[in-house]
C-alpha cells in the first residue's frame, strides 16, 4: 500500500470507552506503515496507541469532542446525563469548536479527515474544505435518539444537529454488527478491525505464571472498573480470572489476578479460555476473531448491542449472563454452557487493513462510492427519532442453544398457514398439535397461528433441532410439560380514538380494541414437575430437598426491543414473611436489570393477586408471551401484555374474575390510569368503549356505524408515557387545578355569600375542592380562570406557593419550569369534545356528520401540540390527511395516547377510496421521511369477550387436521 507521496490525515476519536480507540490503532498503523502522518484527536490515554504503535508519523492532540454514553457504572447509562454533557462538550462552545478545528485542519494541511464516530469533525472538515469519511458500527444520532424519549423534546435538535453533520462526511465505512445509520450518503462495507496478536499463549501465561492446565476466564467491562465484590466461589475448580481494569485498592480472592491497565488484550485473549463482559465493539470483534468464548452482560440503554449480540450468536460465539446471576456469583452454569460452543467466526479480520486503503485512496483524489439523495435532511422529520432496531439478516440461523429463542412474529406464521387450513383451524375445536378442552378460537387467525406455533415448539426434537433453533424457540419449548393442560388468552391493544391524556383529569374517553393483540399461555406444575432451564437450576434449588414455586417466563420478540428473552424467579420472593412486599419494593427489583424489567407486566399478576385477593401460589408457573401489538406505538402494548397475562394465571387457577376487575388488578401494577387497560379488558369487536376515568366509570360500548372506519399510523416516533414530555405536561395540569382551587377557595374566603348569591358560592365551593378537572366546564374556566393561569411556572416557584401539586404519580422538579396554562386547558375542552364525538356517532349519517366528528379530532390534536406533545411526524401525517379531504373521504385525524409521536387515528368513510387514500398517504410519508408506517386497520374482541382457551397436546398431530376437515364435511371418522 506503500505511496511515494506522504499522506496527512486527521483522525477523530470519539471520547467513548476504548473499543473505538483500539481500531483506530489498527487503521492508524496500516496508514503509518505506508508511510503516511497520522494526526489522531482523542481523549484515550496515550499508552492504548503508543503500545502499539512507536513512530514519529504519529501525532497525538488530546481534545475531548464528543462525550460518548455517561455511565452511572459498567452496565447503567445515564441517558439523561449523556445529552446534557454532550450539550456542554459539543453543542455550547460549538462555535469555537468548528474555528479551532478548522484553523488546525489547515495548519496540519490536512488531506482527508478520519471520524470515528465524532459528528462535529465532519462540518469542521467541511468547511474547512475537506473531504470526510466516517468509520464505525453505530452513530450517536442512534444512540441519543433512545435518550430523548426520557430526557425530553427540547434535546431533540441535539440529535438533529448531529445527523446534519454526520451528511457531511463523504461516505461510510462500515463495520460488522452494524446499527442503523441512515444519515450517512453511502456505505462502504469492510471486514471486522482487530488489533493483531504478539505474543504466543505459551509467552503470556508463562508471563502470568499460569500453567496449561489452569482455565483462564478474563473479566472484561470495557476498561471501566466495576468496583463489585468478587469472591473465590464465583469460578468453578480449576479456573482463574483475569481481571481487566480492577482499582489500585481493589482487593482480590486469591483466584483472581489483576492485568496491568496496559495489559495488551488481543494477547490476553489468545492465552484464556473464555471471556465475561459487556459488549462492545472492541471486546466483541476480539472475542470473535480469536475464537474466544464470550458470557456477556447487557448494558442498560445503549442500543448498539442488539446488533452486536447477533454477530456473536450467529457464530457460535457467546451466551448471556442475567446481570443478578453476575452480581450473585451464579457463574458456574454460564461457564460451563460457555466452552461447550464453538465459535465459529470464519470471515476476513483484516477490517484494518481494507480499511486504510480506501482512505488511502480517498486522500489521493479517488471515489469509491456514489452520491445518494438522502441524509439527515430528508431523514429529520421521522427516522432520527425513530429508529427500530433490526437484527442482522442471517440472525436465524445456528444461535447457540443456551436457553433458547427467537422472534415469533404472529404475521410469518399467519402466512405459512394456507386458507384451507385457517379456516379449519378457526371453526373448530380440533387444533393440529392440540385438543381445546375449553373456548374457542372465535374465527381470530393470530389465535390460530399462535396455537400452531405452540405445536411447532412441542414438536421440537432436541437432539436434532438444537442446532438450528432460536433462542427464544428453544426456551419456550423447554418450558412446558406437554402432555399437561395449558391456558391461553387474548389481549388487543387499543386505538385511542377520543380522550388520550384527559383520562388523569377525569375525562369521558372513547377507545378501540385494535386487530393486534397479545397471547399468553400459562401453564402450573407441582415444584418437583417444574422444569428449569441450566442457568436457573443452578440459582434455584440448590438444596434437592426444597420444593420452592418457580416463575419462568418466556417474551417472544425481545430482541426487537433489547430485552432479555427469558425470567425466572422465585415465587417466594414476593413474600416478606406471611405477607406479600410492597408494589414499591416489587418496582425495585424489576428495576435492578433493565434488560428484564419487562417481566414486571407480566409477573406483577401474581403480586396483584397476592396482594388484593389473597392468593398463593404453590405450584411453579410457566408463561409464554407472544405480542404483536407494537412498543413505542401509543396503542397500549404494555396494556395488552398486563391484562393477557392477569386473564391467564386467573384462568389457570381457577379464577373467575370480571373483565372490569381483571382491568383494576392490573392497573395496581402500573402507576398511571386504568384507560388502557379497561379497553383492553373490557372493549368489544368494531365497537368503541365509553369510559368516564373517575376512576373508571365504564359507560358501555358504542357502535361504530357502519359508514364511518378509523385507521391508526404509526409515524415512526417512538412514544413512551414514561418519557419526559408526557410526564410535565402531567404535572402541568395538576399545577393548573392546583392553582385554580386556591383561587376558588379565596374568592369564597374573600367574599360576602350574601352578594356572591348562593348559587355562586356553591359553584366556588364546588370548584375549590375540585377533585377531576373535566369536571370544570368549559365556560367556567373561561369566565374565572383562564387569564389567570400563568403560562409557565417553574417548579421552585409553584412549590413555594403551593407545597404540593397533589398527584400521587409524578414528582415536581423544582430545578425545571413547566407548561401551565395550555395542558390545563386541554382537558377542560377535550371532555366536551369527546361528549360531542359520542353524541355524533347516533346521529344521522351525512356529509356534515362526518365533517363535525373531523372538526373535533383537529382540534384534539391541535391542543396536544400546544400542551408540548406534538412531533414533526404526527404533524405530517395530520396534514396529509387534510390536504387528502379536499378530494377523498378522510375527514378527521389527531395524535393518541401520550402524544410525542406514536400513531395517529384517522377517521374516514368505510369505502375502497378511504383504503385507497391511506396507502397513498403511506408512500407519500415514506418519500417524505424515508419511513413506511405501519398502519393499525380493523378491531377484535378484548380479553373478556374471548376468555380463555384450555388446550392439552394431541398425539398424532397431522390425523387431528384430517378429522376436522372430516368433521366440517359431516363425514365421521
Amino acid at each position: 500500500m506503500a505511496t511515494p507521496t506522504p499522506l496527512v490525515f486527521a483522525y477523530y476519536v470519539t471520547g467513548h470507552g476504548f473499543g473505538h480507540a483500539t481500531r483506530v490503532v489498527e487503521v492508524a498503523r496500516h496508514l503509518i506503515d505506508a508511510g503516511h502522518l497520522v494526526h489522531v484527536v482523542t481523549a484515550a490515554p496515550d499508552y492504548v496507541f503508543t503500545s502499539e504503535i512507536q513512530s514519529p508519523n504519529l501525532f497525538l492532540r488530546r481534545v475531548l469532542l464528543d462525550c460518548g454514553a455517561v455511565q452511572s457504572d459498567a452496565l447503567t447509562v445515564d441517558r439523561l446525563a449523556s445529552l446534557e454533557k454532550y450539550s456542554q462538550t459539543a453543542v455550547i462552545p460549538r462555535e469555537s469548536i468548528l474555528a479551532s478545528e478548522v484553523a488546525w485542519l489547515k495548519s496540519i494541511k490536512a488531506d482527508l479527515v478520519v471520524s470515528d464516530v465524532v459528528p462535529i469533525a465532519c462540518r469542521a472538515a467541511a468547511d474547512a474544505g475537506i473531504r470526510s469519511v466516517c468509520i464505525t458500527n453505530f452513530s450517536w444520532d442512534f444512540i441519543y435518539a433512545d435518550y430523548v424519549m426520557a430526557a425530553g423534546h427540547h434535546h431533540r435538535s441535539i440529535i438533529l444537529q448531529i445527523a446534519e453533520d454526520y451528511s457531511h462526511c463523504e461516505f461510510l465505512i462500515r463495520l460488522p454488527g452494524f446499527c442503523p445509520m441512515p444519515a450517512f450518503r453511502d456505505v462502504v462495507d469492510v471486514p471486522l478491525v482487530v488489533r493483531r496478536l504478539h505474543k504466543s499463549r505459551e509467552e503470556v501465561r508463562k508471563e502470568l505464571g499460569v500453567g496449561d492446565d489452569v482455565k483462564l476466564l478474563i473479566f472484561n467491562f470495557g476498561g471501566q472498573p466495576a468496583g463489585w465484590t468478587l469472591k473465590e466461589e464465583y469460578l468453578p475448580t480449576g479456573w482463574k480470572c483475569l481481571v481487566c481494569g480492577a482499582s489500585d485498592d481493589q482487593e482480590l480472592p486469591p483466584n483472581f489476578i489483576k492485568l496491568p491497565k496496559e495489559a495488551y488484550t488481543p494477547d490476553v485473549i489468545a492465552a484464556s479460555d473464555c471471556m465475561l463482559g459487556k459488549i462492545g465493539y472492541g471486546t466483541s470483534s476480539e472475542a470473535m476473531a480469536y475464537k474466544l468464548p464470550f458470557i456477556f452482560v447487557r448494558r442498560d440503554y445503549f442500543n448498539e448491542e442488539p446488533f452486536l449480540r447477533n454477530i456473536i450468536e450467529h457464530y457460535k460465539g457467546g451466551v448471556e449472563m442475567i446481570r443478578r446471576d453476575l452480581l450473585s456469583g451464579c457463574w458456574q452454569p454460564y461457564i460451563e454452557h460457555a466452552i461447550s460452543l464453538k465459535p465459529c467466526y470464519n470471515r476476513d479480520i483484516n477490517g484494518g487493513e481494507v480499511a486504510a486503503r480506501i482512505l488511502q485512496d480517498t486522500a489521493q483524489g479517488n471515489t469509491h462510492t456514489k452520491y445518494k439523495a438522502c441524509g439527515a435532511r430528508r431523514l429529520r422529520d421521522a427516522i432520527v427519532l425513530g429508529y427500530q432496531l433490526r437484527g442482522i439478516s442471517e440472525r436465524n440461523a445456528n444461535v447457540p442453544d443456551w436457553y433458547v429463542h427467537a422472534p415469533f412474529p404472529l404475521q410469518e406464521h399467519e402466512q405459512s398457514i394456507s386458507n384451507e387450513e385457517m379456516f379449519i383451524l378457526c371453526s373448530c375445536r380440533h387444533i393440529p398439535d392440540f385438543e381445546v378442552l375449553h373456548g374457542d378460537l372465535q374465527g381470530l387467525s393470530d389465535t390460530a397461528s399462535f396455537l400452531k406455533a405452540l405445536g411447532e415448539l412441542s414438536a421440537i426434537d432436541f437432539e436434532r433441532d438444537n442446532k438450528d433453533q432460536l433462542r427464544e424457540r428453544l426456551a419456550a419449548a423447554r418450558l412446558f410439560n406437554w402432555e399437561e393442560e395449558i391456558f391461553v388468552a387474548r389481549a388487543p391493544g387499543r386505538l385511542d380514538v377520543m380522550g388520550g391524556i384527559a383520562d388523569y383529569s377525569g375525562s369521558l374517553v372513547l377507545q378501540m380494541p385494535i386487530k393486534e393483540a397479545c397471547h399468553a399461555a400459562v401453564q402450573k406444575n407441582h415444584p418437583s414437575k417444574q422444569k428449569l432451564w441450566k442457568h436457573a437450576q443452578a440459582r434455584h434449588h440448590s438444596d434437592s430437598d426444597k420444593q420452592t414455586p418457580i416463575l419462568e417466563i418466556v417474551s417472544f420478540g425481545a430482541d426487537l426491543s433489547n430485552r432479555g428473552p427469558t425470567f425466572d424467579m422465585d415465587i417466594s420472593d414476593f413474600m416478606d414473611g406471611e405477607q406479600p412486599i410492597s408494589y414499591e419494593a416489587a418496582r425495585n427489583y424489576f428495576s435492578r436489570d433493565t434488560s428484564q424489567r419487562w417481566a414486571a407486566y407480566v409477573a406483577g399478576a401474581i403480586l396483584v393477586l397476592m396482594t388484593e385477593l389473597g392468593v398463593r401460589f404453590e405450584d411453579s408457573i410457566s408463561i409464554v408471551i407472544s405480542s404483536a401489538v407494537p412498543e413505542g406505538k401509543g396503542v397500549s402494548s404494555s396494556a395488552a401484555v398486563e391484562v393477557a397475562s392477569m386473564s391467564a394465571i386467573a384462568a389457570a387457577h381457577g379464577l373467575k374474575i370480571a373483565p372490569r376487575d381483571i382491568a383494576l388488578l392490573c392497573q395496581k401494577a402500573s402507576p398511571c390510569g386504568v384507560m388502557d387497560q379497561m379497553a383492553s379488558a373490557c372493549g368489544e369487536n368494531n365497537k368503541l368503549l365509553a369510559m368516564v376515568c373517575q376512576p373508571a366509570e365504564v359507560l358501555g360500548l358504542v357502535d361504530i356505524p357502519s359508514h364511518i372506519k378509523f385507521w391508526g399510523i404509526d409515524s415512526g416516533l417512538r412514544h413512551s408515557v414514561g418519557g419526559s414530555d408526557y410526564g410535565s405536561v402531567r404535572i402541568g395540569t395538576f399545577m393548573g387545578r392546583k392553582m385554580m382551587k386556591s383561587m376558588a377557595s379565596n374568592k369564597v374566603k374573600e367574599n360576602n355569600s350574601d352578594e356572591m348569591g348562593r348559587n355562586s358560592t356553591e359553584l366556588l365551593e364546588a370548584e375549590a375542592s375540585l377533585a377531576y378537572l373535566c369536571n370544570l366546564p368549559p365556560h367556567r374556566y373561561e369566565g374565572g380562570y383562564a387569564n389567570k393561569l400563568p403560562e409557565r411556572i417553574t417548579g421552585e416557584e409553584f412549590l413555594t406557593k403551593y407545597a404540593s401539586h397533589d398527584d400521587p404519580v409524578t414528582v415536581v422538579n423544582k430545578d425545571l419550569t413547566y407548561a401551565v396554562k395550555a395542558p390545563t386547558a386541554h382537558p377542560v375542552y377535550e371532555n366536551s369534545r369527546v361528549k360531542a364525538f359520542k353524541s355524533l356517532l347516533t346521529a344521522a349519517a351525512s356529509d356534515e356528520q362526518l365533517s363535525a366528528l373531523g372538526e373535533l379530532m383537529y382540534q384534539c390534536h391541535y391542543s396536544y401540540s400546544a400542551c408540548g406533545l406534538g412531533s414533526v411526524g404526527t404533524d405530517r401525517l395530520v396534514e396529509l390527511v387534510q390536504m387528502m379531504r379536499l378530494s377523498g373521504t378522510l375527514y378527521g385525524a389527531k395524535i393518541t395516547g401520550g402524544g410525542s409521536g406514536g400513531t395517529v387515528c384517522v377517521m374516514g368513510e368505510k369505502s375502497v377510496r378511504s383504503s385507497e387514500q391511506i396507502r397513498e398517504i403511506q408512500q407519500r410519508y415514506k418519500s417524505a421521511t424515508g419511513f413506511m408506517p405501519y398502519v393499525f386497520e380493523g378491531s377484535s374482541p378484548g380479553a373478556g369477550k374471548f376468555g380463555y382457551l384450555k388446550i392439552r397436546r394431541r398425539s398424532s398431530p397431522k390425523a387431528d387436521l384430517a378429522a376436522a376437515s372430516a368433521v366440517l364435511n359431516g363425514v365421521h371418522v
